[in-house]
């Protein structure tokens, strides 16, 4: 049998299922617990055994989906140990060892609509506020490679940073996971210095249509209303742009200003973007950005709730679902006044409960990829989120490429289930298939405007399908995360955005 060569970590010393201290440059990265190092460590141990035993060198195990299931089946053990009855990672035991039960547990072909993904484009462009793009040599090749640059750059101040590029970000979301269609927002930084600019963001669209697809990549435009000129820049870029939604934080304005989207500044900017004909809103709710300490109040969820009963004819999706990861997420309680209840008391009040048909998303990004270490407060969370919000009202986000290839996040969510105990104790749904349809691509191509049927007839045969076809024979994910792990490298992350 011939040898499978890897160029990403041929010793197998990185695990499928990614639990670190990464962040997406938005937080300070949390420290992992004790009980997480030792999930980490045990699936390590699992996977150097059944590699062993199945006849397979670590790294090829690992790449396989029975190392995914082994991960999974690590996590359900310790979390077990540690007394967490929440929920659980389903897959029978022989996953660990054939393949075939495992690519049953993990595999899937639902429709799956990521609606956050980032990439921050050329390292000069971003720092220098030059929409700076060097010609794209891959393109005449047919199809993109990975950026070469491997975990960390060579030069010891840009780091990471170097590797989220636009290469980068469509070999781990289109190659290395059950992607069908993103979308490419913004991160919080004021004009020029948003990343990517929108000329980079509009060049990854560009990318990818080059391919021979127009309905795989779909990008945000960005405004802080705090910003007077952010408004003011909104028709030019309306105007210029494949706009699909318009991205805001409301904790970031000059001074450490912030506002509300349901006081005078935000409705201006909901008037403005019901007059650009886009009426969908992406807020950031929740994650506070602790570098603006005299604003957190503006990462409160308390005023979707009045904005999106006010403007019922546009649409509010709330990036994070207002989860903040300082405050452990147990059953609802009203008044509580933090997190994922502090949105669901939002909504209540002002009357916008499921099965209404009202104008309000909860995403996912970082909050799921967080949630998967815990089994109670995933329960909880997603429990919340399905109970009160509703389960055509929770959309699939990923903030990738921060946590490089979304793959591990996907493959979770297939097998994860509130466990029986949860959910005859709280109210909660069973998480059947067609809840995880929803979630993964349903709901998001709902508030897109997407038809799934004919973007998969489109996209089923292109050269992005042809090419992940052909790559899944032999693949060679990175297993990666890119974000900032520790304070130093967040607090250099924040100050190139400075410069």
């Amino acid at each position: 049998m011939r040898k499978r060569i890897f160029a990403h970590d041929p010793d197998g010393l990185r695990l499928p299922i990614k639990v670190d201290s990464t962040s997406n440059g938005e937080f300070l990265p949390p420290s992992l617990t004790p009980a997480e190092e030792e999930a980490n460590r045990r699936a390590l141990e699992q996977a150097d055994a059944h590699a062993r035993r199945t006849g397979r060198a670590r790294r090829e195990f690992l790449v396989s989906a029975c190392g995914a299931a082994t991960t999974l089946l690590a996590f359900n053990e310790v979390a077990a140990a540690a007394g967490k009855r929440g929920s659980s990672y389903v897959l029978p035991g022989e996953a660990r060892f054939e393949e075939p039960a495992a690519r049953a547990a993990l595999d899937g072909d639902e429709f799956i609509f990521d609606v956050q993904g980032h990439h921050v484009g050329t390292v000069e462009s971003w720092r220098e506020g030059t929409p700076l793009w060097p010609a794209r040599k891959a393109l005449a090749s047919g199809f993109p490679p990975h950026a070469a640059c491997g975990y960390r750059g060579a030069d010891p101040e840009l780091g990471h940073i170097e590797c989220l590029d636009a290469d980068a970000f469509v070999k781990e979301v289109f190659l290395d996971s059950d992607t069908d269609v993103a979308v490419l927002s913004f991160g919080p930084a004021p004009g020029n210095t948003m990343m990517p600019q929108y000329s980079e963001g509009a060049m990854t669209v560009r990318l990818v249509e080059a391919l021979g697809t127009t309905q795989r990549l779909m990008v945000h435009g960005r405004c802080m209303p705090t910003f007077p000129e952010d408004l003011e820049a909104m028709d030019e870029a309306a105007a210029r742009w494949p706009i699909a939604a318009w991205k805001t934080y409301t904790q970031q304005g000059p001074g450490d200003t912030g506002y509300f989207l349901d006081d005078p500044l935000g409705q201006r900017f909901i008037d403005k973007v019901r007059k650009l004909g886009n009426k969908r809103i992406a807020v950031h709710k929740g994650l506070p950005f602790l570098q603006y300490k005299d604003n957190l109040k503006y990462a409160s969820s308390r005023d979707v709730g009045p904005a999106a009963r006010a403007n019922p004819d546009v649409i509010f999706m709330i990036y994070h679902s207002g989860y903040d990861m300082r405050v452990p997420e147990g059953p609802y309680a009203r008044g509580s006044g933090s997190g994922v209840d502090d949105l669901i008391t939002s909504l209540l009040d002002a009357g916008l409960e499921p099965g209404t048909n009202h104008n309000v998303y909860a995403e996912l990004g970082s909050t799921w990829r967080y949630l998967m270490r815990d089994a109670d407060q995933a329960a909880h969370v997603i429990g919340k989120l399905l109970k009160y919000v509703g389960p055509d009202r929770v959309l699939w986000g990923t903030d990738s490429i921060w946590y490089g290839s979304p793959q591990d996040q996907i493959m979770a969510f297939r097998a994860f289930q509130i466990s029986d105990e949860f959910q005859q104790k709280h109210g909660y749904p069973k998480i059947t298939p067609r809840i995880r349809a929803q979630v993964f691509g349903l709901n998001g191509a709902a508030a897109y405007g997407l038809a799934p049927a004919e973007v998969r007839r489109t996209t089923a045969r292109d050269p992005v399908g042809r090419a992940r076809d052909t790559y899944r024979d032999e693949p060679d994910p990175s297993f990666l995360t890119y974000g900032p792990r520790n304070r130093r490298e967040f607090f250099r992350l924040l100050a190139l955005q400075e410069r």
